[in-house]
Formats: structure tokens, sequence, C-alpha cells
């Protein structure tokens, strides 16, 4: 099951490095090569949409970090990876919000979120 559980994490991280790296440093064209296939004008800010590939990087790096870096006994074990699953995973519900209201598919942001949870409940202390 550890095993399953860290390639849940690696999933995660790879898509959220991949997303928020374009995001923060590509996000004009990108918005401007997916502004053809969109149903409704893309209504966010270059500022919003480096904020949340900023956030999406931090995370991804959160999901994946081992808790080396905390004092022993003062933090349980796994914390920072869920709580960097459950930032990810309250970024998908925001996600999948968001592409509802523009008439658009969330399955995949449902499904990423989904993979949060299993990341989160697999790290949960016995």
């Amino acid at each position: 099951m550890n095993g399953l559980v860290w390639m849940g994490q690696l999933a995660l991280a790879c898509i959220f490095l991949v997303s928020g790296t374009f995001k923060l440093f590509a996000f004009v064209p990108m918005v401007h090569a997916l502004q053809g296939r969109a149903h409704a004008a893309i209504t966010m800010s270059p500022v919003q949409g480096k904020f949340i590939g900023f956030v999406e990087v931090a995370l991804a790096f959160g999901v994946i970090m081992p808790d080396i870096f905390t004092p022993d006994g003062l933090v349980p074990e796994f914390v920072i990876v869920r709580l960097a699953a459950a930032g990810l995973g309250a970024l998908m519900i925001a996600a999948a919000i968001y592409h509802m209201r523009r008439k658009e598919s969330a399955a995949l942001a449902i499904a990423i979120f989904l993979l949060t949870l299993f990341v989160i409940v697999g790290r949960w202390p016995a």
C-alpha cells in the first residue's frame, strides 16, 4: 500500500509541477492557445494565474517532501504531505466549480481531487 500511495504522490507532484510551471512562466501564451477551444472567454487575469501557478508548485513540492525537515516528536508523521494534498484538493474543488460555471467538463478536476483524497487517507496514521 505504501508504494501505491507514493505513486499517487508522485503523480500529483508531476501534474501540478507541470501545470503550475506553465501558469507561472507562460500564462499569456497558454491563454491565447486555449482561447479558441474555450466556450467562453477566459476571465482569469495574469496575476491570478501566476498566483495559482505558484500555489500549485509549492504544494506539489509539499506532497513529495519527506518529513525529515520537521523536528522529531513535534509534528506527526506525514503531516506536511497530508496538508499539501488537502490544499491541492481544495484547489481542485475550486477548479471544478470554475469549469462547471463555464459549462465545461470538470471530470479531470474531480479525478485529481479523488487522487488527493487517496493520498490523504493513505498517509493517515494507523
